[in-house]
């Protein structure tokens, strides 16, 4: 199954809720929450991530690029985030972490950025909904896909299914036309794109495009 959930970074933000109406037919609305420590950026916080959650428009995917995750996430998760992933460069006890986030009810996320191994966490896949391989360094929009870290996902795929779980892998960070046929094929079933949506003619044709060329792939 293929989920799209563009990344509303690179929107207009003073019209937010006319941003999120034209990505309406998406699965998700990715909501990147960056702190100038973790990141070199610094974006919005639980304000603002809870006035989208209460637009209704689509449900809510928190990327939490941010340290002290084991404070703030749950928070997030309060607030009516459907998902919310952390980083585990940033998790001090990313275990209880994930068992409190779904206490909440909650899905979780965890991030991986381009250079960590995936095999730390390999034991630990069913404490997790979803691993997030980044496929920029997180910070900022607009940049280009890492192809270094496809072969991360063929490996995460492969462990996932030889564990039986159901862990969904999404990729963030460069994702257009030109790149998602490849994150497919790697085995990613989530895709976050935020230039390559927001930066189209018309948004809603671009998520239909994203998605059959990634359905093409989908293991």
């Amino acid at each position: 199954m293929t989920t799209i959930s563009p990344s509303i970074l690179n929107c207009d933000i003073a019209d937010l809720r006319g941003e999120l109406a034209k990505i309406k037919n998406a699965d998700y609305a990715h909501v990147d929450v960056m702190d100038n420590h973790f990141v070199p950026n610094l974006t919005w916080g639980l304000p603002v991530v809870e006035s989208v959650v209460k637009t209704g428009i689509l449900p809510v995917d928190a990327h939490l690029m941010i340290e002290n995750p084991d404070v703030w996430a749950p928070h997030y998760a309060e607030v009516g985030c459907a998902s919310v992933t952390f980083h585990a460069e940033a998790a001090a006890a990313p275990l209880r972490l994930a068992k409190e986030i779904h206490k909440l009810g909650a899905k979780v996320g965890l991030a991986l950025n381009p250079a960590t191994p995936f095999e730390q966490f390999q034991d630990v896949l069913g404490y997790f909904d979803m691993i997030l391989c980044m496929t920029v360094e997180p910070g900022f929009g607009g940049q280009s896909f890492i192809s270094e870290v496809l072969p991360k996902i063929r490996r995460a795929r492969k462990a996932i299914s030889a564990a039986g779980v159901q862990v969904s892998i999404q990729v963030d960070g460069g994702v257009s036309r030109k790149t998602i046929e490849q994150a497919a094929d790697a085995g990613a079933d989530v895709f976050v794109a935020g230039s390559a949506v927001f930066g189209a003619e018309d948004a809603d044709k671009e998520i239909s495009a994203l998605r059959s060329l990634a359905e093409g792939h989908c293991h």
